[in-house]
């Protein structure tokens, strides 16, 4: 397995691997807008390869004061052989290179099962109340 940054000839196997992973995402969730939208922004995006396929990713953010995880996956054949811990230590060690201190991310709360997986990485949970806003 191979953690590395997305390169642009890896554009048409992350957007499967995004309809694969998360298959109930709303319309503004899109994989080909998100990852255009990202790209727009910066390169924070982490992929797992494998037999030249993509397994895994995750995309990360830094606003100069916190860093941010975000649509971390790994396609369901290849969970639990340690891509998912690969792929956030990956994307950590990204954020730490360019000054970050704190890394967040959120999850919904009934996913019992990834809340151990990030608990198992060190993250815990904070007491806050997240809050967002749909711009139409």
């Amino acid at each position: 397995m191979n953690i590395r940054k997305y390169k642009e000839s890896d554009r048409s196997k992350l957007i499967e691997l995004w309809k694969n992973v998360f298959p109930n995402e709303r319309s503004h969730n899109e994989p080909s807008k998100v990852l255009e939208a990202k790209l727009a922004v910066d390169d924070l995006i982490i992929v797992a390869e494998e037999d030249g396929g993509l397994i895994g990713s995750c995309m990360a953010g830094y606003d100069g004061h916190r860093g941010w995880l975000y649509s971390v996956g790994v396609v369901e054949e290849f969970r639990r052989n340690g891509a998912g811990s690969k792929l956030v230590k990956y994307a950590i060690a990204t954020l730490k290179e360019i000054g970050c201190i704190k890394v967040n991310l959120q999850i919904r709360s009934t996913n019992v099962e990834v809340a151990s997986f990030y608990k198992s990485l060190g993250f815990a949970v904070e007491e806050r109340l997240s809050m967002g806003v749909l711009i139409k």
